[in-house]
């Protein structure tokens, strides 16, 4: 994967993030296996990015969110790498992480958002969380040989595990490493057996199927952020609309196309023409105090103390 790791730095001009505000996250976060939508007061997006549907699976109905001007909202990620530190301050392994296997139920080894350390031209290092980066023409959609994976209108790329016959191609074509494969029965808490399964919250897993990031674009229609933009404590991660030209990450509201042109923003692997929707500023952590040289983060855990009766966990 290319870190993009020669770009020069712009320099920081907006003043770093206030204190996070805790929650209980996985209280909140388990409610979504019974069907609720998790908010906490840092996690709601601005009220004129939300937008609510009806009930039931929304690629079934083809009921989208609409901005204002009626066009389909166009569903973007930003990630503002001078405020990634790999959460060392907090020294804690990367919270964004952590919320995301929360949210989804992921089971051990499945980092949907995996945050990378890439290696910094001259020495040093930054940090990359990397998610499913929805790309406009993705190589996994073009290869799925039964339509298990398929693109909405709103721009997200999404698995059908119904559908998925585990054949593995799409992972295979993915040039960033973000498909996961369930290779058995999956190292995952009881309760999300509970839940109601739909490709836009792949709960409970299913043997045999690929899985991976899904933008959480269920949770942006009911005015919530991602669970990954809500655990960052450093306000790292925006997601909003590309119609509206909005974004935000908890903190602040920013013009999606004035912040990525004046940030210098970039994509992973821009030259295979797979065209992202997660946008990176260049940074190393300055912005929250990071010393360039301090390299290494603490491994991700998986939180479930208790895991379904059968379960194995398998390696990637």
């Amino acid at each position: 994967m290319s870190r993009n790791s020669d770009r020069q730095q712009p320099p920081v001009t907006r003043p770093g993030p206030s204190p996070s505000h805790t929650v209980g996250r996985r209280g909140v976060m388990r409610l979504l296996g019974f069907g609720a939508v998790a908010l906490s007061p840092l996690g709601i997006l601005p009220p004129i990015l939300r937008a609510t549907v009806g009930r039931g699976p929304i690629h079934s109905r083809g009921e989208f969110a609409r901005a204002p001007n009626g066009r389909i909202r166009q569903w973007v990620m930003m990630i503002d790498l001078r405020f990634c530190d790999g959460c060392q301050k907090a020294q804690k392994p990367p919270l964004c992480t952590t919320a995301c296997l929360e949210g989804h139920y992921a089971p051990e080894p499945m980092e949907w958002i995996q945050v990378f350390e890439g290696d910094l031209a001259g020495g040093g290092s930054q940090f990359i969380p990397t998610p499913c980066q929805h790309c406009q023409n993705a190589p996994c959609n073009n290869v799925c040989p039964v339509g298990a994976t398929f693109a909405t209108p709103e721009g997200t790329i999404l698995i059908d595990q119904d559908r998925c016959i585990g054949c593995r191609i799409c992972m295979a074509a993915c040039p960033y490493d973000r498909r996961f494969f369930n290779w058995g029965k999956a190292p995952v808490p009881p309760e999300s057996l509970l839940a109601h399964y739909g490709p836009e919250h792949q709960v409970p897993v299913k043997k045999g199927t690929v899985m991976k990031c899904d933008f959480c674009p269920d949770m942006a229609r009911a005015g919530a952020l991602p669970y990954c933009a809500q655990g960052c404590p450093n306000h790292a991660i925006y997601f909003g609309d590309l119609e509206e030209d909005l974004a935000a990450n908890g903190k602040d509201v920013v013009a999606v196309s004035r912040f990525l042109a004046q940030n210098h923003a970039y994509r992973l692997n821009e030259h295979l023409g797979t065209k992202p929707r997660v946008y990176y500023i260049p940074g190393h952590g300055e912005a929250v105090g990071r010393d360039v040289f301090t390299k290494g983060r603490l491994p991700t855990r998986w939180p479930w103390i208790e895991r379904i009766k059968g379960a194995r966990t398998w390696k990637r």
